[in-house]
């Protein structure tokens, strides 16, 4: 069977409140029924406590018990402190009064001794011919003798063994026994309607309970599910593409954070779709512009407007090898990004890789007009894990940028700064700077702080890009800012590889 979420929630709820309710009804009808049971006995105890006194009081007047067994009317009127109440069985028997001295046989005196007392209510219902018929409820108390014999009758079913005993005691010594029938589960029309009544209002009480839980659950479960549903509808909007989507957060608990997670992902997917559309505007505008120059060109010679000169076919092969870095480039920069991006790291002195790469751009540095400044750092060996190529490459990239950006004459100074744990390189040119609103955006990939110098200068925006992509990727860091003497600074930090010898 295929429910949704809610529906079990809702089921789980009602079960586990239904069986809370149910337990507790059956603990309390058996706590009703025992105590009920625990309190007719301590009745009867504290009744049985009375006839106990009244027999040791008689007991003591008389020095025995024949004035209590020659006088029914006197035992019966005992009797009256405890419970009256029939049999558990419900039976009521032919007793007959037994034969004692001076006592009564078949509701008749006989003569003896002592006082005569009336008949007692059981025995004075007898006919006027034939023997008389006494049918006296039977007691649940009966007397013993100190041997615990029994001296007053006891019913057809009972033994010694179906009485409790208390002990009678005159002036410290035992003088009989009183026992006191031991109770059955009761069969009294009145303890049974007693009982009934009693789970009548233990079964209302449950199926009240049990439709207040139903409510209540109800309402609990369609709350709880109220920001899961909202979490699936808003997941089906995501699989639309449509990233706008947000939840409102209503709560601080586990659903109000997964909650707000889900809109950290649809701001970080709108973010993302927004950066993948900008990106497809800008490589098709980066590449766009040497491809309609490429085309103009080859058509004018096509058509004989411009003849097929050297200087032509140079200028066509200028477009075609900025074509070619515009590739590479993005072919290298989308491998950093994706983490497939190669590198063979290995313990090296990125100093001297440096100095190496600075070395093969000296010429074209003079020709450019641009000072070379060098600081090169006192210490010895500074090791850093990093891979050859990519260090070379990242420092061709921020020479090239100075190469086309830097006014002429211009001064180029390149510094060294060993910290502890870090070895930081810096470029600063002499200007011109950037306006510090681009600072920011400087190592965003296919941005120009000047798109139209840029161009002539021939850079694609995926330079900075590729260096930050790089040092990243040797656990360093690169940033830029405006040099006090208005030109540019860029600092590269590594962290030093720490090995026995390394200064």
């Amino acid at each position: 069977m295929n429910l949704k979420f809610r529906h079990k929630v809702f089921l789980a709820f009602l079960l586990n409140s239904t069986i809370i309710i149910v337990s507790i009804l059956l603990i309390g009808r058996y706590f009703a029924e025992r105590h009920f049971e625990e309190y007719v006995g301590k009745v009867e105890a504290d009744r049985a406590a009375k006839v106990v006194e009244a027999l040791s009081r008689e007991y003591r007047r008389c020095g025995s018990w024949d004035t209590v067994l020659q006088d029914p009317g006197l035992w019966f009127g005992l009797r009256l402190f405890g419970p009256m109440t029939p049999p558990a069985d419900g039976r009521h028997q032919d007793r007959r009064l037994p034969l004692q001295a001076g006592g009564w046989d078949e509701g008749r005196p006989i003569d003896g001794p002592g006082p005569k007392a009336p008949l007692p209510s059981e025995a004075r219902f007898a006919p006027r011919h034939g023997p008389p018929l006494v049918h006296p409820p039977i007691p649940p108390i009966a007397l013993f003798d100190a041997e615990k014999r029994p001296l007053t009758p006891l019913d057809d079913l009972s033994t010694q063994d179906s009485y409790s005993y208390t002990a009678i005691n005159v002036d410290g010594r035992l003088v009989g026994w009183l026992g006191f029938r031991k109770r059955e589960p009761s069969t009294h029309n009145l303890d049974v309607e007693f009982m009934k009544r009693e789970s009548e209002t233990f079964y209302a009480m449950g199926l009240v309970a049990l439709i207040l839980a139903g409510l209540v659950t109800f309402v609990l479960s369609r709350h709880l599910l109220a920001p899961v549903k909202e979490l699936e509808k808003g997941t089906r909007a995501l699989s639309s593409r449509r990233f706008d989507t947000r939840i409102v957060v209503k709560s601080r608990d586990e659903l109000g954070r997964l909650a707000a997670g889900f809109n950290e992902m649809a701001q970080a997917l709108e973010r993302h779709q927004q950066t993948r559309q900008q990106w497809l505007v800008d490589i098709s505008h980066e590449l766009r512009t040497p491809l309609a120059i490429l085309r103009g060109e080859i058509e004018a010679m096509q058509d004989g407007v411009r003849p097929v000169t050297q200087q032509g076919l140079d200028s066509l092969h200028q477009e075609v090898l900025h074509l070619s870095r515009i590739v590479t480039d993005l072919h290298d920069l989308s491998l950093i990004e994706c983490g497939s991006f190669s590198a063979k790291l290995a313990v090296l002195n990125p100093v001297e890789i440096l100095l190496e790469t600075l070395e093969c751009f000296r010429t074209r540095l003079d020709q450019r007009g641009i000072t070379l400044d060098v600081h090169r750092a006192e210490e010895g060996d500074i090791l850093v894990e990093a891979d050859a190529d990519r260090l070379k490459q990242l420092f061709s990239n921020i020479l090239e940028n100075s190469l086309r950006y830097v006014d002429v004459p211009g001064v180029l100074r390149v510094f060294f700064l060993v910290g502890p744990g870090e070895l930081v390189v810096g470029f600063e040119d002499s200007g011109p700077g950037v306006p510090e609103e681009s600072v920011a955006f400087l190592f965003d990939r296919l941005y120009r702080v000047d798109g139209a110098r840029s161009r002539e200068h021939g850079g694609s925006g995926l330079g900075l890009a590729i260096c930050k992509g790089i040092v990243e990727s040797f656990g360093g860091k690169i940033e830029a800012s405006n040099s006090p003497g208005s030109g540019l600074k860029v600092l590269i930090s590594f962290p030093r590889h720490a090995r026995p010898g390394a200064i």
